[in-house]
């Protein structure tokens, strides 16, 4: 096992048996529509290729990029668009995808700004849920991968200072790894 892997919080099957498992959630949600799903940048592209590739309904693409954060762990609480979307969503049902909601500040500011550009419908989809660290405590996530608890987690999509992402599970990062910038 590596050096920086402190724990492996969710294996490789894991999330591929959850994946499955959501995709045909929103199957079954969205039966008889056509969905646009829109990723999160970068860390739920991962997840949303996984996702994406398990959805049977007419499906299309495009992200977003959001930032919170500077350079660290912690959010900054100014939100910002660095990416937006390449077409409109005008009476689409949209679902967006997500890496990990914590605080949700992030969140209910970009559902805010979706909401106002008149999708039929606006619906969530997120890897990873920490509760515990929930400040918008009215924000609905539809579809859950996992909850987990407040540690802080890389891997599959996820990451610290750019790195991680491409693990094929979720695992904690030991601290000397963040606390010395990775």
């Amino acid at each position: 096992m590596e050096s920086c892997i402190d724990e492996i919080l969710i294996t490789e099957e894991e999330i591929q048996n959850r994946v499955r498992s959501l995709a045909d959630q929103i199957n079954r949600d969205y039966q008889g529509k056509e969905i646009r799903v829109v990723g999160i940048l970068r860390g739920a592209f991962i997840f949303m290729s996984d996702l994406v590739r398990n959805i049977q309904v007419p499906v299309s693409v495009d992200f977003m990029a959001i930032s919170s954060y500077q350079e660290g762990m912690e959010s900054c609480g100014i939100v910002r668009i660095l990416k937006d979307l390449d077409k409109p969503i005008t009476r689409q049902h949209v679902l967006v995808v997500e890496d990990i909601v914590d605080t949700g500040l992030t969140l209910q500011h970009l559902k805010e700004v979706l909401a106002t550009r008149d999708p039929a419908s606006l619906k969530v989809c997120s890897l990873l849920n920490k509760g515990e660290r929930r400040q918008v405590m009215d924000l609905k996530v539809d579809y859950v991968g996992f909850e987990i608890p407040n540690r802080f987690v890389v891997g599959y999509g996820l990451d610290f200072a750019e790195r991680y992402r491409n693990y094929p599970f979720l695992f904690v990062l030991k601290p000397e790894y963040y606390r010395n910038g990775g």
